[in-house]
């Protein structure tokens, strides 16, 4: 009993403090006056003026014009920088809320085969760590769920709404599958040497992901009634209408995933995590494939790795010329979602420019995930999905944004966490002599 009572006390709590009201559609042309225009394709307008009306971004160029702004609300932004919303791909923002009460855990679901199930109807809005994204310029998130050998589908969701169905930007993009690792490590509480070695099951692994794709691939061909669900879901794969996302590491994993996506017709493949994908980079730009690549924030995997591999794994990609994001998933990936900014401001120090740096978090990744035309760049006739920073957006000492929008709707940035400093940073009145 008493744990049914702490359990109903938790879930009060979250509805006390729900995400705050979405904010209205956009009824007045905005115009932004004087900011660095950080567009998102690796440009920059060092003294921009930047008009939107209806949510749609209408004029980007440079403010010394006699542009007529009488029937504008008018920002002045001098010194200040501009950048259009930050794109957090691979994420489970919005699917699980406590770890520890599995009532709100909708991250994976139940079996191994699962390209049926849609993460989009579990996605919570009211989720307070969704609201905690917002201030530090993400707007926009890849709902991503877990698990299994095939995960589900993921969708693209703008983060100041009402519901799921107000959320969505990009319904069911993409297919998750899981790639077996062709290595592990060893069991050391086992008495095991704790060091890498061959997957023995891994050959096994990978017939299981092929026994299934000839098994979808069958039944989608039989004309008979018979429904299965997850072999029907299949399809769109097999017909390039949406895109698999391969979930695989190392240089071998990603060779043989690719190859067997390819055998059955599967041409629209993004790697996600990409550890290795380094050493492959001609076999990449070869068959077309992206890479959001893992959370850049962690040590090597190998002991012969470059200490800073992570952290320059980024420009060896994009010098080969290969399409590249950054993604943030790993432990608490929910709370570090927070810190892409960061993620591409430290591929910065390690060889990137700041502008192509940028272009990981926001055209790259709109790129990948398919919404491009609308979102990713400050250009006329995209969305109006932007913020206006203090300082830079990619330092932690100085992202310090002023004002956001999604759509055109300036959204609020206060989150619990906002409110707690407020609240605490007046806890304590040192006196000044």
């Amino acid at each position: 009993m008493n744990k049914v009572i702490l359990l109903i006390f938790i879930l009060c709590a979250s509805i006390l403090h729900s995400q705050q009201t979405p904010a209205p559609i956009q009824k007045k042309s905005i115009a932004i006056k004087g900011a660095k225009a950080h567009i998102g394709n690796g440009k920059t307008i060092s003294n921009s003026l930047i008009i939107f009306e209806n949510g749609i971004l209408n004029y980007v160029g440079d403010n010394n014009n006699n542009k007529d702004l009488s029937n504008c609300v008018v920002i002045q932004a001098f010194g200040k920088n501009v950048y259009p919303g930050l794109i957090i791909p691979n994420s489970t923002l919005g699917l699980i809320e406590i770890d520890a009460v599995r009532a709100s855990d909708d991250v994976s679901e139940i079996g191994e085969w699962n390209p049926h199930i849609r993460s989009l109807i579990a996605y919570n809005t009211e989720s307070r760590v969704v609201e905690t994204m917002r201030p530090n310029g993400v707007l926009i998130a890849q709902i991503t769920p877990r698990g299994g050998v095939i995960s589900g589908r993921s969708s693209i969701v703008q983060l100041d709404a009402w519901n799921w169905e107000d959320s969505v930007i990009k319904t069911d993009d993409g297919i998750h599958m899981n790639w077996p690792n062709n290595y592990s490590y060893g069991r050391w509480w086992k008495g095991e040497d704790p060091g890498l070695k061959i997957n023995n099951k891994y050959a096994e692994k990978v017939n299981e992901i092929e026994t299934y794709f000839n098994n979808a691939k069958a039944h989608i061909k039989k004309s008979n009634n018979k429904i299965n669900l997850p072999f029907e879901s299949m399809e769109e794969l097999f017909n390039n209408n949406t895109k698999l996302y391969i979930h695989v590491d190392d240089e071998k994993g990603i060779i043989d995933a690719v190859s067997l996506a390819q055998k059955y017709g599967i041409n629209k493949i993004t790697i996600v995590g990409g550890y290795e994908s380094h050493k492959i980079t001609d076999f990449l730009i070869k068959n077309n494939i992206s890479v959001l690549l893992q959370r850049v924030h962690s040590r090597p995997e190998k002991n012969d790795d470059d200490y800073d591999l992570p952290y320059k794994l980024a420009k060896k990609l994009v010098d080969a010329g290969i399409t590249v994001g950054l993604e943030a998933s790993g432990d608490m990936e929910r709370m570090n979602s927070r810190n892409l900014p960061f993620y591409a401001g430290t591929t910065a120090a390690y060889g990137l420019s700041k502008e192509q740096a940028l272009m990981l978090i926001t055209l790259n990744n709109a790129k990948i995930l398919g919404i491009d035309q609308k979102y990713g760049s400050l250009e006329v006739g995209k969305s109006a999905t932007l913020f206006i920073s203090e300082g830079d957006a990619l330092d932690i000492r100085t992202n310090n944004l002023l004002n956001a929008f999604i759509d055109g709707r300036e959204i609020s940035l206060e989150s619990h966490q906002t409110k707690l400093w407020k609240r605490y940073s007046e806890k304590y009145q040192i006196p000044i002599n």
